[in-house]
């Protein structure tokens, strides 16, 4: 049997997993119809309402991670032909728009430059004259540690008839998100961010809005797999067996969203914003500022500047292999010029700021800047 090394993850995902999701992972493997699986969909559904702060019915874990949560949302609510409007600051708004072109939709982009947000003003000017069929925008850019506001958007994007559609991957869980609140029509995120679960269950919420538009379609979903048509039926409806769910990554699920429930939603944004700030007062004297726009910085992904000269591949290379820390390269844009330091989940302590921040400091002295 492989084995895995022990690895104190303080990257971009997955984040530390607790002893007790682990331990419901490695439960009893039962099958995907069983009427006590079928009681754990139930629950996992509540709670995943709970963390998404709205009270849409059609709330679930898409199997697959993130991306194909990202896809479902795509391939369910564009037909070809529609126009969808992307926002892109990162990569994670480039991949929204790829996934919207191969549905056939006129992809029209707005840009701001990596780790910076988006003005609202000017995103509504942009959504009254391209009056969208759906607009797009990620809540928490992943490859920067962008905080987008989106609390004006909603009406905006409904009063010229479009669907409102947000990545909230790297935020559930770990900064309020309020789908009901904003208007948000629908949403994906991941389990292997502040969710602190492994990676491959991606939950989503659908708005009743996106739910006619769905039933309205005039053309099959191109994806069968991802069909929420058929996914809503064996989530909430008559249980038609659709697909074989990964049953002992749900049962990790639950038990994840317990332990967020059990903390508290405010106790946990909370944790994580000190956390944050905890990490940016440790990080000076080292002298790696934060990449990204000050006032819009996520608490639970953290991008600081790698100093001129320095080897990046052979910082993080040490890290892992010799400290058994993991902290993410810098993509786009930004590779070679940041570190990506993820606080997430049951990963957001200063304990674990205090560890970090120590190997960061060693290895820096211990290496030469290039010549």
């Amino acid at each position: 049997m492989p084995v895995t090394p022990s690895r104190l993850l303080l990257g971009p995902g997955p984040s530390p997993v607790p002893p007790s999701v682990l331990a419901a992972l490695a439960q009893p493997t039962i099958g995907h119809m069983d009427p006590a699986f079928m009681k754990i969909m139930d629950e996992t559904r509540q709670m995943l309402m709970k963390v998404f702060d709205t009270t849409n019915e059609l709330t679930l874990a898409v199997s697959g991670t993130g991306s194909a949560g990202a896809e479902a949302l795509m391939v369910n609510l564009l037909e070809p032909g529609d126009t969808a409007l992307i926002c892109v600051n990162g990569v994670f708004g480039g991949r929204l728009a790829d996934k919207a072109g191969r549905c056939g939709a006129n992809v029209v982009k707005i840009e701001a430059p990596w780790g910076t947000v988006f003005d609202q003003e000017a995103l509504i000017e942009k959504i009254k004259e391209v009056k969208p069929n759906l607009f797009a925008i990620v809540h928490a850019e992943t490859s920067t540690g962008a905080h987008q506001p989106l609390d004006r958007l909603g009406k905006a994007v409904h009063d010229v008839g479009g669907l409102f559609v947000i990545d909230c991957v790297t935020s559930l869980g770990g900064a309020p998100v309020k789908i009901d609140e904003w208007g948000v029509d629908a949403a994906y995120s991941g389990t292997q961010k502040c969710l602190s679960c492994p990676p491959g269950l991606s939950p989503v919420t659908f708005s009743p809005r996106a739910i006619e538009r769905i039933k309205a379609r005039k053309k099959k979903v191109q994806s069968w797999y991802l069909d929420m048509t058929f996914l809503m039926n064996y989530w909430t409806g008559n249980r038609a067996y659709h697909h074989t769910a990964p049953v002992n990554m749900n049962v990790a699920l639950h038990e994840a969203l317990r332990l967020v429930l059990e903390e508290g939603l405010e106790k946990r944004f909370e944790r994580h914003r000190q956390t944050h700030a905890y990490l940016a007062e440790q990080i000076k004297p080292l002298g790696l500022p934060f990449t990204n726009q000050k006032g819009h910085r996520l608490p639970m992904l953290n991008p600081v500047a790698i100093p001129a000269g320095v080897d990046d591949k052979q910082v993080r290379a040490r890290l892992l292999n010799e400290m058994n820390i993991e902290i993410g390269a810098g993509l786009g844009d930004l590779a070679g010029k940041a570190w990506r330091i993820g606080l997430m989940g049951h990963g957001s302590t200063k304990q674990n700021v205090d560890t970090v921040v120590g190997a960061l400091k060693k290895v820096l002295a211990d290496i030469p800047a290039k010549t």
